[in-house]
């Protein structure tokens, strides 16, 4: 029997080294947590660590929203995922986290309203009276899920990847995409992880791609690279993640002068996708922009290298009848990413002719996982998908190490990182900190010149060893009482 005994909360604020724009908004600097639980597991405790920053204006992209207001909502939405999760009494950690989508559902249909609870937590009474979206709810359910599989494998002294295969979590397919009844994770799954990952290296909307292009004022002197050629050359990147937005002639622009950079310092070895950004209303339109891009001249051998496009359409409408993609024959394969916000977004896209879904684990374990089976299902049936691998700017010492763990799992061998690229390693952590990923990851981190840890990408690629030897993804014995304590009450 699995029930949650304690829980702790921190908080570390974070300063990005350069800006980075995604959409509507561009981050300068972020709140880090991590969520410390500790369950009964089979008559004894065991605790879980969790971490994750809290993007504004990723959950909810609502320009009128304060910025405030949406970081108080993401600690609204853990805060009520601990408090569900303090009444549950599950056999299996699969069981514990229905009961607890369950329950955040419930909890988010009404407004952010629940018994023993604050439903504002530092909100408006207006924000407080709001249906809570699902992908913003369920980011609360999805740090209590991974804190409970990171003690469950701490307990049963295993690692998630034999954890998956031999189905110690207790998952139940069938429960969440019909098709699946009857088969198992192992059914599906690769019998392995991979032992490397490519780094899908993001270049950000207002990202600098030639050394000469960056401003004297702007320039960063930490021992890492800032413009896209000195990226490429200082990590020996080949994949990447371009993001693109709905001015056709400034991304025209923007993708002739990327490719540039990548045919003189990769050659023909490289490969990208395209992030539309949610920038699109219509599919129409959006066709029209990228036969626009596809037909352009000097993107001859530049189009040939893409592997697919990321949620070019807001989430208002990526999954209406009006996003069928059947007029485009023709198109690249196209993916959701901030849609796939429920357990039926994914099989709702796919009914609308989209190749597939990302996993990130902020959006979900359990669900990813269950993703990625039908996927796999599908494509041994000889149709057409996509699993990408997409990143939420994860860094260490946890929320990277337990999205690469998961990555691996799945098969995603593909994987967009750009914490390495925003923020300067682990830099602003406590020494303690920084001295336990060096010490138990030596094949993940390294250090920089500065003496602080930095993430390690050689030839373009992520060494997973001691992350996939790890229980969940980062070594027992962090310590974290160096970190702000955030109340859960």
């Amino acid at each position: 029997m699995i029930s949650l005994l304690r829980a702790e909360l921190f908080r570390i604020p974070l300063r990005a080294r350069m800006p980075f724009r995604y959409g509507i908004v561009t981050m300068t600097e972020v709140p880090h947590v991590f969520l410390r639980l500790e369950f009964e597991i089979d008559g004894e405790a065991h605790a879980g660590l969790a971490a994750d920053h809290l993007p504004p204006k990723w959950f909810t992209k609502d320009p009128a929203r304060a910025l405030g207001d949406e970081i108080e909502e993401m600690l609204m939405v853990i805060r009520a995922a601990v408090s569900s999760a303090r009444k549950i009494r599950a056999t299996t950690p699969f069981a514990f986290w229905q009961e607890l989508y369950a329950a955040q559902s419930e909890w988010a249909k009404k407004g952010g309203k629940a018994e023993g609870m604050k439903a504002e937590a530092g909100l408006s009474e207006q924000a407080g009276r709001q249906v809570i979206p699902p992908l913003l709810a369920h980011f609360g359910t999805s740090l209590v899920e991974r804190a409970l599989v990171d003690a469950f494998c701490r307990a049963k002294k295993t690692t998630l990847s034999r954890a998956v295969r031999e189905n110690q979590l207790g998952v139940d397919l069938g429960a969440v995409h019909a098709p699946l009844v009857g088969s198992a994770p192992s059914d599906w799954l690769p019998a392995r992880p991979p032992e490397t990952v490519f780094a899908r290296h993001t270049v950000g909307l207002v990202d600098y791609i030639e050394e000469a292009d960056i401003p004297a004022a702007e320039r960063v002197n930490d021992g890492l690279p800032q413009s896209l050629a000195a990226c490429v050359r200082f990590y020996g990147l080949r994949h990447f993640k371009i993001k693109i937005d709905a001015d056709v002639a400034r991304a025209r622009e923007r993708l002739k002068q990327i490719a540039v950079v990548l045919a003189r310092e990769c050659g023909g070895d490289y490969a990208f996708s395209l992030d539309g950004n949610e920038s699109f209303r219509e599919p129409a339109v959006f066709a029209a922009q990228m036969r626009a891009l596809l037909a352009e001249p000097t993107l001859k051998e530049f189009w040939p290298k893409l592997i697919f496009i990321e949620q070019p359409l807001h989430r208002d409408v990526a999954l209406s009848a009006a996003a069928d993609w059947s007029a485009w024959p023709e198109r690249p394969p196209i993916i959701i990413d901030e849609s796939d916000a429920e357990i039926g977004s994914l099989p709702a896209a796919l009914a609308l002719g989209y190749a597939g879904t990302s996993h990130k684990n902020c959006k979900g374990i359990f669900k990813g996982l269950a993703n990625a089976c039908l996927l796999a299902q599908r494509r041994a049936l000889g149709k057409p998908v996509m699993l990408s691998g997409e990143d939420l700017t994860n860094v260490g010492p946890v929320a990277l190490l337990q999205d690469l763990a998961m990555q691996a799992v799945l098969g995603v061998t593909s994987v967009e990182r750009n914490g390495h690229h925003y923020f300067a390693g682990l830099a602003q952590f406590p020494v303690s900190i920084q001295q336990h990923v060096l010490k138990h990851h030596g094949d993940l981190y390294t250090r920089s010149t500065a003496g602080w840890p930095r993430l390690e990408v050689k030839e373009g690629r992520i060494a997973l060893g001691t992350t996939l030897r790890a229980p969940f993804g980062c070594a027992p014995g962090l310590e974290l009482g160096e970190l702000e304590h955030v109340s859960l009450s």
